[in-house]
């Protein structure tokens, strides 16, 4: 696949495009890696209530350089600000809020998403990546709206939405929605459903860059 011919988000503006489907008042893990630049992006007149696993309730976005304090982290290691109200707590309390169905949508990073909405994102089987399961497991189980924001195909060009997972899975059938940079996609019981393109970017090119039918 000639990744050349297509029009790629980057992560700044995939996140942007993510923080545009979440709804005013909800409350939002934020997996780790890229899903931790969507509290960068909240549309005007909303209030969202971001989630970090290591603790937070109320996570804003990244400080300017310069300005970060070394104490406050997300579950990336990332430094971050906090939005008025912020509460700490300890991890048994993070996961109950995980596990009980206390968070309206957890947006997760993937290596792999099925047709059917199965998830991957723990382990590659690649040695030289050591397997992480983190908090993902409990979300997929707890929450019950799952968006995936993920890169389309590896670097190799490969796809990463696929018929069937091949990597070992986090979660059956728990994808709501999945964000590339290329193509936004619901999953329906039908399979991957198409959203949207990603501006510039062609039907047939996207489908080429996909392991699965994608419907129109």
């Amino acid at each position: 696949m000639n990744l050349t011919q297509l029009n790629m988000l980057s992560d700044a503006q995939l996140a942007a495009r993510v923080a545009q489907d979440i709804p005013d008042g909800s409350y939002v893990n934020l997996g780790i890696g890229k899903p931790t630049h969507v509290s960068a992006y909240v549309p005007e007149g909303r209030e969202v209530i971001y989630h970090s696993e290591n603790g937070i309730l109320g996570v804003g976005p990244t400080p300017p350089p310069g300005q970060e304090d070394l104490e406050l982290i997300d579950a990336s290691k990332r430094y971050i600000t906090l939005a008025p109200g912020a509460a700490f707590f300890e991890h048994t309390d993070s996961f109950a809020m995980m596990r009980g169905g206390h968070i309206d949508i957890a947006v997760l990073g993937a290596y792999q998403v099925a047709e059917n909405g199965d998830l991957a994102n723990w382990a590659t089987l690649d040695e030289t990546y050591p397997p992480a399961v983190g908090g993902a497991m409990d979300l997929v189980v707890g929450v019950p709206t799952i968006f995936v924001m993920m890169k389309h195909v590896n670097r190799d060009g490969t796809p990463k939405l696929l018929e069937r997972c091949t990597y070992p899975l986090t979660g059956l059938g728990v994808v709501s929605r999945v964000y590339t940079d290329l193509a936004v996609l619901d999953v329906v019981p039908q399979g991957f459903r198409l959203v949207e393109l990603t501006p510039g970017n062609g039907f047939e090119a996207v489908q080429a860059a996909t392991g699965a039918k994608i419907l129109t």
